[in-house]
Protein backbone atom coordinates (compact mmCIF):
# COMPACT_ATOMS: atom_id res chain seq x y z
CA UNK A 1 0.00 0.00 0.00
CA UNK A 2 1.17 3.41 -0.76
CA UNK A 3 1.92 5.78 2.48
CA UNK A 4 -1.34 7.39 2.81
CA UNK A 5 -3.12 4.48 2.60
CA UNK A 6 -1.02 2.74 4.94
CA UNK A 7 -1.63 5.18 7.51
CA UNK A 8 -5.52 4.82 7.69
CA UNK A 9 -5.51 1.17 8.24
CA UNK A 10 -1.92 0.60 10.08
CA UNK A 11 -2.80 -1.26 13.85
CA UNK A 12 -6.41 -1.09 12.90
CA UNK A 13 -6.61 -5.11 13.34
CA UNK A 14 -4.99 -4.91 16.38
CA UNK A 15 -7.94 -4.52 18.64
CA UNK A 16 -10.69 -6.59 18.89
CA UNK A 17 -14.02 -4.92 18.04
CA UNK A 18 -15.93 -3.84 14.74
CA UNK A 19 -15.21 0.14 15.35
CA UNK A 20 -13.03 1.73 13.14
CA UNK A 21 -10.71 3.13 16.16
CA UNK A 22 -9.79 1.20 19.12
CA UNK A 23 -11.71 1.71 22.34
CA UNK A 24 -10.69 3.78 25.16
CA UNK A 25 -10.22 1.24 28.12
CA UNK A 26 -9.86 3.08 31.48
CA UNK A 27 -8.60 0.09 33.67
CA UNK A 28 -6.07 -1.08 36.44
CA UNK A 29 -6.25 -4.74 36.84
CA UNK A 30 -7.26 -7.11 34.01
CA UNK A 31 -9.11 -10.09 35.41
CA UNK A 32 -8.72 -14.06 34.94
CA UNK A 33 -11.04 -15.70 33.62
CA UNK A 34 -9.85 -18.56 36.23
CA UNK A 35 -6.61 -19.63 38.08
CA UNK A 36 -5.10 -20.92 35.63
CA UNK A 37 -5.06 -17.48 33.53
CA UNK A 38 -3.67 -15.79 36.61
CA UNK A 39 -0.26 -15.85 35.03
CA UNK A 40 -0.86 -17.37 31.53
CA UNK A 41 -3.38 -14.90 30.05
CA UNK A 42 -4.77 -16.15 26.43
CA UNK A 43 -2.67 -14.13 23.52
CA UNK A 44 -3.95 -10.40 23.19
CA UNK A 45 -5.14 -10.31 26.85
CA UNK A 46 -2.68 -8.20 29.00
CA UNK A 47 -1.32 -9.65 32.47
CA UNK A 48 -2.15 -5.91 33.84
CA UNK A 49 -3.17 -2.44 31.75
CA UNK A 50 0.37 -1.43 32.57
CA UNK A 51 0.78 -3.41 29.47
CA UNK A 52 -1.31 -1.80 27.57
CA UNK A 53 -5.24 -2.30 26.35
CA UNK A 54 -6.27 -2.19 23.01
CA UNK A 55 -5.77 1.41 22.38
CA UNK A 56 -2.59 0.86 23.12
CA UNK A 57 -1.88 -2.16 21.46
CA UNK A 58 -3.43 -0.31 18.07
CA UNK A 59 -1.08 2.31 18.06
CA UNK A 60 2.26 0.34 19.23
CA UNK A 61 1.47 -1.82 15.83
CA UNK A 62 0.49 0.61 13.59
CA UNK A 63 4.19 2.37 14.90
CA UNK A 64 5.57 -1.13 14.12
CA UNK A 65 4.33 -1.20 10.50
CA UNK A 66 4.85 2.56 9.42
CA UNK A 67 8.40 1.53 10.11
CA UNK A 68 8.86 -2.24 9.55
CA UNK A 69 9.54 -2.61 13.10
CA UNK A 70 8.90 -5.67 15.33
CA UNK A 71 8.31 -4.14 19.01
CA UNK A 72 7.90 -0.82 20.43
CA UNK A 73 7.78 0.86 23.92
CA UNK A 74 4.93 3.67 24.34
CA UNK A 75 6.61 6.08 26.51
CA UNK A 76 5.24 9.34 28.32
CA UNK A 77 7.22 11.78 26.70
CA UNK A 78 9.73 12.13 23.82
CA UNK A 79 12.42 12.87 26.27
CA UNK A 80 11.48 9.41 28.33
CA UNK A 81 11.61 7.55 25.04
CA UNK A 82 15.24 8.94 24.39
CA UNK A 83 16.54 7.49 28.23
CA UNK A 84 14.73 4.26 27.96
CA UNK A 85 16.84 3.51 24.60
CA UNK A 86 19.85 4.81 26.40
CA UNK A 87 19.09 2.74 29.90
CA UNK A 88 18.25 -0.59 27.62
CA UNK A 89 22.03 0.06 26.75
CA UNK A 90 24.00 0.22 29.09
CA UNK A 91 25.73 -0.85 31.89
CA UNK A 92 28.56 0.03 33.96
CA UNK A 93 31.89 0.88 33.01
CA UNK A 94 30.67 1.64 29.74
CA UNK A 95 30.92 4.81 27.01
CA UNK A 96 27.84 6.81 24.52
CA UNK A 97 29.32 8.57 22.14
CA UNK A 98 26.44 11.10 21.47
CA UNK A 99 26.30 13.66 18.67
CA UNK A 100 27.00 17.07 19.86
CA UNK A 101 23.29 18.84 17.93
CA UNK A 102 21.30 16.29 20.64
CA UNK A 103 18.36 18.00 21.97
CA UNK A 104 19.04 19.85 24.72
CA UNK A 105 17.16 18.04 27.87
CA UNK A 106 18.41 15.06 26.30
CA UNK A 107 22.13 16.07 26.31
CA UNK A 108 21.30 16.88 30.16
CA UNK A 109 20.00 13.44 30.45
CA UNK A 110 23.30 12.05 29.38
CA UNK A 111 25.18 14.25 31.51
CA UNK A 112 23.43 14.71 34.68
CA UNK A 113 22.92 10.42 35.04
CA UNK A 114 25.38 8.45 33.11
CA UNK A 115 27.99 9.00 35.47
CA UNK A 116 26.20 8.26 38.11
CA UNK A 117 25.75 5.10 36.89
CA UNK A 118 29.62 4.37 35.88
CA UNK A 119 29.09 4.75 32.10
CA UNK A 120 31.40 7.76 30.17
CA UNK A 121 29.97 10.05 27.92
CA UNK A 122 31.82 11.75 24.87
CA UNK A 123 30.10 13.97 22.15
CA UNK A 124 31.14 13.96 18.77
CA UNK A 125 30.79 16.42 15.62
CA UNK A 126 27.66 15.54 14.13
CA UNK A 127 29.22 15.62 11.04
CA UNK A 128 31.90 13.02 11.02
CA UNK A 129 30.10 10.17 9.19
CA UNK A 130 32.84 7.41 8.66
CA UNK A 131 35.34 9.08 10.45
CA UNK A 132 33.91 7.87 13.83
CA UNK A 133 35.99 4.90 13.91
CA UNK A 134 39.02 6.83 15.88
CA UNK A 135 36.38 7.37 18.90
CA UNK A 136 34.87 4.37 18.97
CA UNK A 137 36.24 2.19 21.87
CA UNK A 138 35.90 -1.77 23.24
CA UNK A 139 34.10 -0.62 25.74
CA UNK A 140 31.51 2.03 23.31
CA UNK A 141 28.14 0.62 23.95
CA UNK A 142 25.68 3.07 21.87
CA UNK A 143 26.44 5.80 19.56
CA UNK A 144 23.18 7.87 20.44
CA UNK A 145 22.34 10.43 16.75
CA UNK A 146 20.17 13.06 16.31
CA UNK A 147 19.11 13.26 12.32
CA UNK A 148 18.53 16.24 11.67
CA UNK A 149 19.91 17.91 14.89
CA UNK A 150 16.58 19.70 16.34
CA UNK A 151 18.71 23.06 16.25
CA UNK A 152 21.11 23.10 13.93
CA UNK A 153 19.91 20.70 11.81
CA UNK A 154 22.70 18.12 10.82
CA UNK A 155 22.21 15.48 8.96
CA UNK A 156 24.22 12.39 10.30
CA UNK A 157 25.43 9.61 7.88
CA UNK A 158 23.29 7.08 9.94
CA UNK A 159 24.44 3.94 7.52
CA UNK A 160 28.35 4.84 7.96
CA UNK A 161 28.26 5.46 11.83
CA UNK A 162 26.32 2.42 12.10
CA UNK A 163 29.09 -0.21 9.86
CA UNK A 164 31.88 1.64 12.38
CA UNK A 165 29.67 1.02 15.56
CA UNK A 166 28.87 -1.99 14.65
CA UNK A 167 32.79 -3.59 14.34
CA UNK A 168 33.09 -2.95 18.31
CA UNK A 169 29.47 -3.91 19.30
CA UNK A 170 27.89 -0.42 20.09
CA UNK A 171 24.45 -0.09 19.24
CA UNK A 172 23.09 3.15 17.43
CA UNK A 173 19.89 5.05 18.59
CA UNK A 174 18.61 7.57 16.20
CA UNK A 175 16.25 10.42 17.74
CA UNK A 176 14.27 10.36 14.93
CA UNK A 177 11.02 13.16 15.27
CA UNK A 178 11.41 15.65 12.25
CA UNK A 179 11.14 12.52 10.15
CA UNK A 180 8.18 11.34 12.56
CA UNK A 181 9.35 7.41 11.32
CA UNK A 182 7.28 8.61 7.98
CA UNK A 183 10.19 10.09 5.51
CA UNK A 184 12.95 7.86 6.50
CA UNK A 185 13.56 4.99 8.32
CA UNK A 186 16.15 4.58 10.49
CA UNK A 187 15.87 0.88 11.35
CA UNK A 188 16.63 0.49 7.66
CA UNK A 189 19.66 2.85 7.69
CA UNK A 190 21.63 0.72 10.02
CA UNK A 191 19.86 1.73 13.75
CA UNK A 192 19.12 -0.46 16.05
CA UNK A 193 16.65 1.70 17.84
CA UNK A 194 14.79 4.80 16.41
CA UNK A 195 12.74 6.98 18.94
CA UNK A 196 10.83 10.00 18.59
CA UNK A 197 8.66 11.94 20.74
CA UNK A 198 4.76 11.10 19.41
CA UNK A 199 3.89 14.46 21.20
CA UNK A 200 5.18 16.33 18.10
CA UNK A 201 4.30 15.37 14.45
CA UNK A 202 2.31 12.27 15.01
CA UNK A 203 0.17 13.51 17.68
CA UNK A 204 -0.16 17.01 15.58
CA UNK A 205 -2.58 18.71 17.76
CA UNK A 206 -0.53 19.89 20.53
CA UNK A 207 -3.16 18.38 23.31
CA UNK A 208 -0.98 14.79 23.72
CA UNK A 209 2.62 14.42 25.16
CA UNK A 210 4.19 10.78 24.29
CA UNK A 211 7.22 9.14 23.03
CA UNK A 212 8.25 5.69 21.08
CA UNK A 213 10.92 3.82 20.18
CA UNK A 214 10.35 1.08 17.82
CA UNK A 215 13.20 -1.81 17.62
CA UNK A 216 13.32 -5.20 15.61
CA UNK A 217 13.73 -8.66 16.84
CA UNK A 218 17.38 -9.10 17.45
CA UNK A 219 16.77 -5.86 20.12
CA UNK A 220 13.26 -6.42 21.71
CA UNK A 221 14.47 -8.30 24.60
CA UNK A 222 16.51 -5.86 26.11
CA UNK A 223 14.44 -2.70 25.26
CA UNK A 224 11.07 -4.81 26.89
CA UNK A 225 13.58 -5.46 30.18
CA UNK A 226 14.00 -1.95 30.79
CA UNK A 227 10.63 -0.49 29.65
CA UNK A 228 8.98 -3.16 32.22
CA UNK A 229 11.51 -3.03 35.08
CA UNK A 230 11.30 0.89 34.23
CA UNK A 231 7.03 0.67 34.69
CA UNK A 232 6.62 3.58 31.58
CA UNK A 233 3.09 3.31 30.22
CA UNK A 234 0.80 5.59 28.67
CA UNK A 235 -2.73 6.48 29.11
CA UNK A 236 -5.62 5.02 26.57
CA UNK A 237 -7.01 8.11 26.23
CA UNK A 238 -3.50 9.73 24.88
CA UNK A 239 -2.90 6.45 23.03
CA UNK A 240 -6.40 7.18 21.24
CA UNK A 241 -5.68 10.48 20.30
CA UNK A 242 -1.93 9.75 18.66
CA UNK A 243 -3.84 7.15 16.91
CA UNK A 244 -5.80 9.58 15.40
CA UNK A 245 -2.92 12.11 14.97
CA UNK A 246 -1.56 9.38 13.24
CA UNK A 247 -4.04 8.96 10.37
CA UNK A 248 -3.41 12.62 8.49
CA UNK A 249 0.49 12.53 9.31
CA UNK A 250 1.42 12.46 6.16
CA UNK A 251 -1.40 15.12 4.56
CA UNK A 252 0.14 17.48 7.38
CA UNK A 253 3.80 16.69 6.82
CA UNK A 254 3.36 17.07 3.30
CA UNK A 255 1.49 21.18 3.51
CA UNK A 256 4.29 22.04 6.83
CA UNK A 257 7.12 20.80 4.86
CA UNK A 258 6.10 23.23 1.62
CA UNK A 259 5.30 25.91 3.24
CA UNK A 260 8.69 25.89 5.54
CA UNK A 261 10.48 25.46 1.99
CA UNK A 262 8.15 28.58 0.20
CA UNK A 263 9.35 30.71 3.71
CA UNK A 264 13.05 29.44 3.78
CA UNK A 265 13.44 30.60 -0.04
CA UNK A 266 11.92 34.41 0.76
CA UNK A 267 14.19 34.60 3.92
CA UNK A 268 17.37 32.99 1.94
CA UNK A 269 16.83 36.41 -0.13
CA UNK A 270 16.33 38.84 3.13
CA UNK A 271 19.06 41.19 3.93
CA UNK A 272 19.25 40.39 7.73
CA UNK A 273 19.76 36.59 6.84
CA UNK A 274 23.38 35.22 6.46
CA UNK A 275 21.99 31.25 6.65
CA UNK A 276 19.02 28.77 6.14
CA UNK A 277 19.40 25.73 8.11
CA UNK A 278 16.82 23.10 6.11
CA UNK A 279 18.26 19.73 4.70
CA UNK A 280 15.85 20.02 2.22
CA UNK A 281 17.14 22.60 0.46
CA UNK A 282 19.80 22.41 -2.38
CA UNK A 283 22.52 24.95 -0.37
CA UNK A 284 22.93 23.01 2.88
CA UNK A 285 25.75 21.35 3.31
CA UNK A 286 23.86 18.08 4.26
CA UNK A 287 21.71 17.96 1.55
CA UNK A 288 22.91 15.08 -0.34
CA UNK A 289 22.60 12.29 2.93
CA UNK A 290 18.89 14.40 2.92
CA UNK A 291 18.47 13.09 -1.04
CA UNK A 292 20.22 9.63 -0.63
CA UNK A 293 17.94 8.89 3.14
CA UNK A 294 14.94 10.91 3.13
CA UNK A 295 11.68 10.95 1.18
CA UNK A 296 10.58 14.27 2.20
CA UNK A 297 11.23 17.10 4.34
CA UNK A 298 9.24 18.36 7.41
CA UNK A 299 8.13 22.07 8.52
CA UNK A 300 10.82 22.92 11.02
CA UNK A 301 14.32 25.10 9.78
CA UNK A 302 16.35 27.90 10.96
CA UNK A 303 17.50 31.10 9.97
CA UNK A 304 20.33 32.55 11.05
CA UNK A 305 20.46 36.16 11.29
CA UNK A 306 23.41 37.73 11.32
CA UNK A 307 23.42 41.45 12.75
CA UNK A 308 20.98 40.65 15.42
CA UNK A 309 21.33 40.47 19.07
CA UNK A 310 19.33 38.86 21.58
CA UNK A 311 17.60 42.16 22.44
CA UNK A 312 16.36 42.33 18.46
CA UNK A 313 15.57 38.72 18.30
CA UNK A 314 13.02 39.70 21.47
CA UNK A 315 11.43 42.50 19.68
CA UNK A 316 10.96 40.41 16.30
CA UNK A 317 8.99 37.38 18.78
CA UNK A 318 7.57 39.63 20.43
CA UNK A 319 5.84 41.38 17.29
CA UNK A 320 4.51 38.38 15.46
CA UNK A 321 1.04 38.25 15.48
CA UNK A 322 0.33 34.41 14.07
CA UNK A 323 3.09 32.72 14.81
CA UNK A 324 2.83 31.60 18.80
CA UNK A 325 6.20 31.30 20.94
CA UNK A 326 6.88 28.12 21.62
CA UNK A 327 9.16 25.03 21.89
CA UNK A 328 7.31 22.29 21.12
CA UNK A 329 6.48 21.64 16.72
CA UNK A 330 4.60 19.51 14.71
CA UNK A 331 0.95 20.80 15.71
CA UNK A 332 -1.38 22.59 13.60
CA UNK A 333 -0.22 25.74 14.77
CA UNK A 334 3.26 27.62 13.76
CA UNK A 335 6.02 28.76 16.31
CA UNK A 336 9.11 30.57 16.40
CA UNK A 337 11.60 30.55 18.89
CA UNK A 338 15.48 32.06 19.37
CA UNK A 339 17.74 29.18 19.92
CA UNK A 340 21.20 31.00 21.55
CA UNK A 341 20.45 30.39 24.97
CA UNK A 342 19.91 26.56 24.32
CA UNK A 343 22.69 26.04 22.13
CA UNK A 344 25.49 24.11 24.33
CA UNK A 345 28.04 22.47 22.03
CA UNK A 346 31.62 20.83 22.58
CA UNK A 347 32.91 21.36 19.29
CA UNK A 348 33.36 25.29 18.14
CA UNK A 349 30.51 27.22 16.44
CA UNK A 350 31.29 30.47 14.58
CA UNK A 351 28.03 31.52 13.94
CA UNK A 352 27.15 35.10 13.90
CA UNK A 353 24.01 36.87 15.58
CA UNK A 354 21.03 34.97 16.38
CA UNK A 355 18.85 31.71 15.22
CA UNK A 356 15.43 32.03 14.86
CA UNK A 357 13.77 28.00 14.68
CA UNK A 358 10.58 28.06 12.35
CA UNK A 359 8.22 25.41 13.04
CA UNK A 360 5.66 25.81 9.91
CA UNK A 361 2.14 24.35 10.72
CA UNK A 362 -0.63 24.74 8.80
CA UNK A 363 -1.96 27.89 7.92
CA UNK A 364 -2.03 29.92 5.01
CA UNK A 365 1.65 30.10 3.29
CA UNK A 366 1.44 34.11 2.56
CA UNK A 367 -0.30 35.18 6.34
CA UNK A 368 2.50 33.37 7.66
CA UNK A 369 5.11 35.56 5.28
CA UNK A 370 2.91 38.58 6.08
CA UNK A 371 3.66 38.27 9.76
CA UNK A 372 7.86 37.62 9.40
CA UNK A 373 7.75 40.53 7.31
CA UNK A 374 5.86 42.72 9.60
CA UNK A 375 7.35 41.69 12.88
CA UNK A 376 11.08 42.03 11.00
CA UNK A 377 10.35 45.47 10.25
CA UNK A 378 8.79 45.91 13.58
CA UNK A 379 12.04 44.98 15.28
CA UNK A 380 14.23 47.54 14.02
Amino acid sequence: MKRDTQLTRAGRSHHGTRTVNAPVERASTVLAGHAEELYNRPDGVPLYARFGMQAQAALKAALCEMQTADYCALTPSGLSAMSLATIACIQSGGHVLAADCLYGPTRMFLEDMLPRWGVAIEFFDPRIGADIGPLLRAETQLVFCESPGSLTFEIQDVPAIAAAAKKVGAKILVDDTWSAGLTANMLDLGADFAAQSLTKYVGGHSDVMMGAVVCRSAEIKKLKQAEWRLGLCVSPDDAFLVSRGLRTLGLRMDKSAASSLDLAARLADHPDVSEILHPARSDHPDHYLFKRDYSGAAGVFGAQFANWDTVRAERFLDALNIFGLGFSWGGFESFAVHCNPQLRRSYRDDRKGILIRFAIGLEDVEDLWSDIEQAIRSSA
